[in-house]
């Protein structure tokens, strides 16, 4: 499990994070968090270094883009989805723990 401060989380501008040693993509979206695998599954592209608006993400690299609260790939070159992971929030203090079993398909 991996902990930040929610006040450090600006919305638009996704942040890598470490969990458990595997890469992982938190971006807010208003009073809400999600983390992806910061690996984008069409090329090995770091999504944290693309941009978001609402609930969407943009691979920097070939422009694929993923559904943040899914990890569903929403435009080609992605076909495959990324893992989402559990991400909570008590105050100020965001969660973000292993991968969604949903995800994991």
């Amino acid at each position: 499990m991996t902990t930040l401060n929610f006040d450090s989380l600006v919305e638009g501008k996704p942040v890598q994070v470490d969990v458990e040693g595997v890469k992982v993509c938190v971006a807010r979206v208003g009073d809400e968090v999600f983390a992806i695998s910061d690996i984008c599954s069409h090329a090995e592209a770091n999504l944290s270094e693309g941009e978001y608006k609402g609930y969407v993400i943009e691979c920097w690299l070939h422009g694929a883009e993923f559904d943040l609260r899914t990890g569903e790939a929403i435009t080609l070159p992605a076909v495959a989805p990324v893992k989402t992971y559990k991400v909570s929030r008590d105050e100020n203090v965001v969660s973000i723990s292993a991968p969604n079993q949903e995800s994991e398909k």
